[in-house]
């Protein structure tokens, strides 16, 4: 059973985007009735929800701003479950198509498994119509595909990053979506607005955008528990994304660098640990 059925006729008409011609099969000159609920076959309405054997305490920090070259992303790469760091080097920042990348926070598991929904959407509409859909499209899609699992048990925050004229959207798992300049997600994202509200501007080159970045980033790191490690941070333009190199989020030793681009002289940051082991 396709995971799609129980949506209006409404869905997604922006772009030649059709929902129920690409399928259902029906005409969109008519007029659907909409469904006052899902079907009861459908495996997250009929089944009943397992409770958890611990709590999960979700714990990240992603950012993504506009600049004047493009749209940057960026994240740390803790993946954690409760207390325990389980996994050091998770991909918070995942490439969709060629343009537009999706910064992650919620349930690794769930995150992994929209992307790859979402990317091969993406695909099929490209094959379909010759072109891309726009980040806007993309956001919209993802918001009605995700709006059915309002109330359960799914976990999915993303910032959509794309380059059609320079779109930021912020998608949540009960349908919601945000359009803005800059977002900042998880965890760790009140450390990380400390840092872009006071650094981020439009006239930021691309070097001094990343250093905002990886600083705000790495402030957000040194607070909250939940996140740490490396950060990633990628570069999307009009020729498509770019992943800039891997910063340790722990290494003080590179603050200097990132405080010197902000006309600072010294360092006033206690060293902490520099070791970049799994």
């Amino acid at each position: 059973m396709h995971a799609f059925s129980g949506y209006s006729s409404s869905l997604l008409q922006e772009e030649g985007f059709d929902f129920f011609t690409k399928y259902i099969g029906i005409p969109s000159q008519e007029t659907l009735p909409i469904p006052s609920s899902l079907p009861e076959s459908l495996p997250f309405t009929s089944s009943q929800v397992v409770p958890l054997p611990f709590p999960m305490a979700h714990g990240t920090t992603t950012l993504a701003f506009m600049f004047q070259g493009g749209v940057l992303a960026a994240a740390d790469t803790r993946s954690s479950c409760s207390g325990l760091v389980a996994c050091p080097a998770s991909q918070k920042i995942l490439p969709i198509h060629s343009h537009l990348v999706g910064t992650t926070s919620g349930t690794s598991a769930d995150c992994a498994l929209w992307k790859r929904i979402l990317s091969r959407e993406l695909r099929l509409y490209q094959l379909r119509y010759g072109r891309r859909l726009s980040t806007r499209g993309a956001a919209k899609l993802l918001s009605h595909m995700l709006h059915p699992f309002k109330g359960t048990e799914l976990c999915v925050a993303a910032t959509l990053c794309g380059w059609d004229g320079g779109d930021l959207f912020y998608v949540c798992s009960d349908g919601t979506r945000l359009e803005g300049s800059l977002f900042s997600v998880g965890s760790g994202s009140p450390y990380a607005y400390s840092i872009l509200d006071q650094g981020v501007r439009w006239g930021l080159t691309v070097e001094e955008a990343t250093s905002i970045a990886r600083e705000a980033v790495y402030r957000a790191t040194h607070r909250d528990a939940y996140s740490g490690n490396f950060v990633d941070v990628y570069h999307v333009t009009s020729k498509g994304w770019t992943r800039r190199t891997q910063y340790a989020a722990n290494c003080a030793d590179n603050l200097p660098r990132l405080f010197l681009s902000h006309g600072d002289t010294e360092v006033s940051t206690p060293k902490i640990g520099c070791s970049t082991k799994a």
